[in-house]
């Protein structure tokens, strides 16, 4: 059985490995650092095995260590699991969730979901960071992702809920378009100015093209004037003028309906990746991830968001 020691001890050591720190530690825990450090000895001593490395400038775990922390988190995510669900009928949703959000997409469309959502749940601490590459939900204690694109098999610890796929348009803005001309078929896209995704080691995104009724799309790496690494940076540099872009619906709709971007090339516009949200199966019985859950499932679209 697990005595109350024990489990403070577990805190303390999971404390001190998210904040890097005996000291730390101890401020977050509202303790002194000896008391951190007490409680520290008495587990590795009750263990037999050292949990860290320490030197004059960094704490480090063991192998040991590694191998304790990961299942220190496991069984404080199921004692936080078991002893909300007990009350889960009379639960208000309470307490600190981590959501992961596409940079663009997310700050467009799925943040303002959330900031709507916490109308009248005080007790609700949301932290919501901002990435594209996918992460391991468990490993890095996230409860909720929304993810365009994805891996080909998702674990079976994770849910997910498929909202559908992007639709990606060719687009370019009217003042462009005036000075270079409207192309009408692909191979026209050759002699215009292009803006494409560039990414962190250089290379650049291809662009999808359909090539038949039945849904059929081709790959081709196009060369463009400018590469941004960023939607929205994109989005900007076309709205510039500098050239014409194939960019997801759920980024320049908008401009289009205010006539700042003009679509080219509708024939050819194609859907892009599919679009999810994926949460930790473990944790989605948890009111405060069960809300979260609901907001984002039921109104985020390829397209957008439907706020309400």
């Amino acid at each position: 059985m697990f005595s109350s020691e024990r489990l403070k001890g577990i805190d303390v050591f999971v404390s001190v490995v998210e904040r890097g720190s005996f000291a730390s530690a101890a401020l977050r825990l509202n303790l002194s650092s000896s008391a951190v450090s007490k409680s520290i000895a008495r587990l590795e001593s009750r263990l037999g095995t050292r949990l860290f490395t320490r030197t004059t400038r960094r704490l480090a775990l063991t192998d040991a260590g590694t191998v304790f922390y990961q299942t220190c988190l496991r069984v404080l995510a199921d004692l936080e699991e078991a002893e909300t669900l007990i009350g889960a009928e009379l639960a208000q949703p309470t307490g600190r969730v981590r959501i992961d959000l596409p940079a663009s997409y997310g700050r467009l469309h799925a943040l303002p979901l959330l900031l709507q959502s916490l109308a009248g749940h005080d007790l609700l601490l949301p932290h919501i960071s901002f990435s594209d590459h996918f992460i391991d939900l468990v490993e890095e204690r996230v409860d909720i992702v929304v993810r365009i694109g994805g891996p080909n098999v998702w674990p079976a610890a994770l849910g997910r809920r498929y909202l559908g796929s992007e639709r990606l348009v060719f687009c370019a803005a009217p003042a462009y378009l005036a000075r270079k001309g409207v192309p009408l078929t692909d191979a026209e896209l050759d002699q215009h100015d292009r803006v494409v995704y560039g990414r962190a080691d250089g290379l650049v995104n291809s662009w999808l093209f359909a090539v038949s009724e039945q849904g059929a799309m081709e790959q081709r790496f196009m060369q463009g004037r400018i590469a941004v690494g960023d939607g929205e940076g994109q989005t900007a540099a076309v709205l510039a003028g500098l050239g014409i872009a194939q960019l997801p619906t759920w980024l320049v709709r908008q401009h289009i309906e205010r006539g700042l971007l003009v679509e080219v090339l509708p024939q050819l516009a194609t859907d892009g990746l599919p679009m999810n949200v994926v949460w930790r199966k473990a944790r989605q019985h948890l009111p405060k991830v069960k809300l979260l859950l609901d907001v984002l499932g039921s109104a985020l679209t390829p397209a957008g968001a439907v706020l309400a």
